[in-house]
């Protein structure tokens, strides 16, 4: 039986993951505080403050900026503050709403993006459901047996952590996932639609331990799969619970 194995959100876009117990969704949503905030650089021409989706080239990221991968966080939603840790770097706790905070996380990251890219300026914070890398408010899932798989033929075990997804399910056989694409699956109490796959990104090529890069992920999945595709991303058309070790029904 397919069980529901992690889940994770990232408050702020490429900055940080943060492991749940169970969230509640909605249709037209992603995971509440999913990518609500994201870091603008100096190349994008975004501003500080809200703003409506923009693309992810417009961002500080893994894929560009590799010891990204190694942070965690911590949002509380209650008081609104974040906390973010890095192997690298000092603890942080801030408001990403206050400015002032924002500006203090800004300098905080610094230290650790690379010299040759735009830097970081500016915390946005998205207007509607999140700034995620697909403009439809789409939840990504995955699967611990397409994660083994991978693994395997990396010679090495592979953190989650790389493919910084939402939905982590067990008990699946490798690679099923894509025979989902256009039906409706049931994770707990919530249904979604599995609607297309996941092309991934260099992010995923960094350890998310230390911030470096170690697997040539993206052509593993090329020399012996045929693409770049790892999970698959759902829209959710039920609301509901979802939690640790629910059972997921493929219908």
């Amino acid at each position: 039986m397919k069980t529901v194995a992690a889940l994770f959100r990232h408050p702020i876009k490429g900055h940080g993951r943060q492991e749940l117990t169970h969230v509640s969704v909605d249709p037209g949503q992603i995971f509440p505080f999913d990518r609500r905030w994201a870091v603008a650089h100096d190349a994008s021409n975004i501003a500080a403050g809200p703003q409506d989706w923009a693309q992810c080239l417009n961002f500080s990221r893994g894929a560009k900026a590799p010891s990204l991968m190694a942070m965690t966080a911590d949002l509380d939603e209650t008081s609104g503050q974040l906390i973010l840790n890095h192997p690298d770097l000092p603890e942080i706790t801030f408001d990403p709403d206050n400015a002032r905070d924002a500006a203090r996380f800004i300098a905080w990251v610094q230290p650790i993006m690379p010299e040759n890219r735009a830097k970081s300026n500016a915390l946005v914070r998205a207007n509607g459901y999140g700034m995620t890398d697909q403009k439809h408010p789409y939840i990504s899932i995955n699967t611990t047996a397409s994660l083994a798989d991978l693994s395997q033929k990396a010679g090495t075990d592979m953190s989650m952590h790389r493919f910084r997804g939402n939905i982590w399910l067990k008990n699946s056989e490798p690679w099923e996932e894509f025979n989902w694409i256009g039906k409706t699956i049931r994770i707990g109490g919530a249904l979604l639609k599995v609607e297309d796959p996941i092309e991934r990104c260099l992010a995923t090529t960094s350890n998310p331990e230390t911030g470096r890069r170690d697997v040539e992920t993206l052509e593993l999945l090329q020399n012996h799969w045929g693409h770049k595709d790892f999970g698959v991303f759902a829209a959710v058309i039920e609301p509901g619970s979802i939690g640790l070790n629910d059972t997921v029904e493929v219908l």
